[in-house]
């Protein structure tokens, strides 16, 4: 009796992945390569800039990069996706210059993190970053690609201003 449990164990996925839509395998629905494109406004004395960086989806896990790990400038994006595509992300860096980051205590070297609300589709994506108070805090926008196995060049990591 245990061969046909573990054969049945080990088909129901692949048999999901190569019979039914996506829609009908959440575990794979929205695994692959993305870019994401964050795109923070001017806000008082504050710059604005936009960052294009790579991202990868593996068993509805999100994560995305840019930048030199423990370097002012790094940053990361990371959470789980529902089946449904909704996600909680937390985005966490170290700034990279007081010119590009909001409040009293942003310093270069500066540990920084917020929560980003998305939404995940087939294959593009939004979301909106948690503003804080609202007052040292300003509203940035996610924009999430899927990138066709066809795109063999990953986004360049370069901001269009440092932060």
């Amino acid at each position: 009796m245990r061969k046909p449990v573990t054969l049945l164990v080990l088909c129901v996925p692949a048999l999901c992945a190569l019979l039914l839509s996506s829609t009908a395998c959440p575990a794979q629905h929205f695994d692959g390569s993305w870019s994401t494109k964050l795109t923070c406004p001017p806000k008082g004395n504050t710059e604005g800039y936009t960052w294009l960086f790579a991202s990868t989806i593996q068993n509805n896990n999100f994560h995305g990069e840019r930048g030199t790990v423990d370097q002012p400038g790094y940053y990361t994006l990371d959470g789980k996706i529902a089946d449904n595509g909704s996600a909680k992300l937390i985005g966490q860096g170290i700034v990279y210059s007081r010119q590009y980051a909001r409040g009293v205590f942003a310093h270069k070297g500066g540990d920084y993190s917020y929560e980003v609300k998305a939404q995940f589709l087939e294959t593009t994506g939004t979301g909106t970053k948690s503003e804080g108070l609202g007052i040292v805090g300003r509203a940035c926008t996610f924009e999430f690609t899927k990138r066709q196995a066809t795109d063999a060049t990953p986004p360049s990591g370069s901001p269009s201003s440092p932060q």
